[in-house]
């Protein structure tokens, strides 16, 4: 048996239109899954446990719940309801969502990180609470969240090439 490298070129262009399809996937699932993470932490922050629990039932059960059957479900679950997206929607929604549970935990210990006299400077400078939130602790949280995000930048990577 020889190596032929005709078969490899014939299979180049079917290679790229993956690849093509695994970066958008990649992309747009980052952006759902940092986005809604943000949002998942900061939900979970409220001090009324009627927000805090149910949202920390749906992300733990998203965390616990393989992401193949959440993509079952999503593609031939959701048609049987009448909700039907493509199967490019279906994936990246399903990564982003899937995702966005963890990276909520990676926003929580970010904002958990920032020490407690900025929260307390905040206050005694009577800063707005949305001020407080978006000038004092959440730039200093990125900061200390880049890192781990870029590694489930990775994992989605690897999730979404098989």
């Amino acid at each position: 048996m020889t190596w032929d490298w005709g078969a490899v070129a014939d299979f180049m262009p079917y290679f790229w239109d993956g690849l093509w399809v695994t970066l958008q996937i990649l992309v747009f699932g980052s952006l759902i899954s940092f986005a809604l993470g943000l949002v998942w932490a900061l939900l979970m922050r409220t001090p009324t446990r009627w927000v805090t629990w149910p949202v920390g039932a749906v992300t733990e059960f998203i965390r616990n719940t393989p992401l193949l059957v959440q993509l079952f479900f999503l593609f031939y679950v959701l048609p049987e309801w009448g909700i039907t997206f493509s199967a490019l929607t279906t994936g990246v929604f399903a990564i982003g969502l899937h995702y966005s549970t963890y990276t909520m935990q990676v926003y929580r210990a970010g904002i958990d990180a920032v020490p407690v006299g900025q929260w307390e400077a905040a206050t005694a400078l009577n800063l707005p609470l949305r001020r407080t939130w978006t000038v004092v602790i959440l730039p200093q949280a990125v900061r200390r969240v880049v890192p781990a995000l870029g590694n489930y930048v990775i994992s989605m990577l690897k999730d979404t090439s098989c």
